[in-house]
């Protein structure tokens, strides 16, 4: 089965900092997705949350919904309170045929925080590891019996940030929880996408395709800025538009024959890098290197 190319809508409309696209309607966002060659989007906080809602919006423009994120708390919460509060997000995915979860632990997370330095980021509490991967694997274990797989979303400004990090979730969990690669956050946390690929391919069930502006990258890392302030500097970009090198990652992928979707999530200020220029160039550039791949 060939990949799949969607999109997440933080190229018109930014969630966590709703002032940028705060005037762009969902309908733009997603007119503007098809016609630049996407067949998927991922939510955002301009979706309908309703299967009955959002089902004939997506029809309409002839769209899947791919997944959407969820803020786990399993770090404070118990595995049967984490499935509670999963419950509406988790429905809704599963009405509308997504088979993968976006999930990121964001307890003490910082990266919504515009006025705290990124590198302040809350470091995983390692007396922990073994305990927290037998909650998630089991919350995994449960919303996989539903249909939907979680993909776990490594974040600026979380505890699972580092390769490190990546490394012992994945150590301490069992193969019900699948990773989301997000080619952008790893290099923005000084870390190298294709090692980790590499190292965890058959646990990769997700792909976020964001390129980095390596000059950006050194200026707010020098400033010390916080990852809203970063975004802003534009120190993210679509696929091919930057430093990561997408060939040799999808060469691995293909290798290990990843069928899953590979979707442009490339924040920036709408005002300032074209919503439909900057798609339209991520879906070219995207679908060229995967096409090149073999993978589509």
């Amino acid at each position: 089965m060939a990949v799949q190319l969607g999109i997440n809508p933080l190229t018109w409309t930014n969630d966590d900092l709703p002032s940028l696209g705060a005037e762009t309607p969902l309908e733009t966002c997603l007119t503007e997705g098809r016609q630049a060659g996407f067949s998927g989007f991922e939510l955002g906080n301009k979706f309908p949350r309703q299967a009955q809602i959002l089902a004939p919006i997506l029809a309409a423009h002839d769209l899947k919904l791919v997944s959407g994120w969820y803020s786990g708390e399993l770090l404070t919460r118990s595995v049967e309170e984490e499935i509670a509060a999963v419950q509406p997000h988790l429905t809704l995915l599963r009405e509308l045929g997504a088979t993968v979860m976006v999930f990121a632990e964001v307890t003490q997370c910082i990266h919504g925080n515009q006025n705290k330095p990124v590198y302040l980021r809350p470091l995983f509490p390692v007396e922990r590891w073994q305990e927290y991967g037998e909650k998630l694997t089991a919350f995994a274990r449960y919303t996989r019996s539903q249909g939907v797989q979680i993909a776990y979303h490594h974040h600026m400004g979380t505890v699972i940030e580092s390769a490190e990090d990546i490394d012992n979730l994945m150590e301490h969990t069992g193969e019900e929880v699948g990773l989301l690669l997000d080619t952008g956050h790893l290099t923005f946390a000084g870390e190298d996408p294709l090692a980790v690929t590499k190292r965890w391919c058959t646990r990769i069930n997700h792909v976020h395709c964001k390129d980095i502006r390596a000059d950006v990258l050194k200026d707010i890392k020098n400033r010390k800025t916080s990852f809203l302030d970063a975004v802003l500097s534009g120190v993210f970009t679509v696929p091919g538009d930057g430093c990561v090198d997408y060939p040799a990652l999808f060469a691995i992928l293909k290798a290990n024959n990843y069928h899953g979707w590979l979707v442009v999530e490339a924040e920036q200020d709408p005002a300032v890098a074209h919503p439909l220029t900057y798609a339209t160039m991520g879906y070219r550039n995207l679908h060229k290197f995967a096409r090149e791949a073999g993978l589509i």
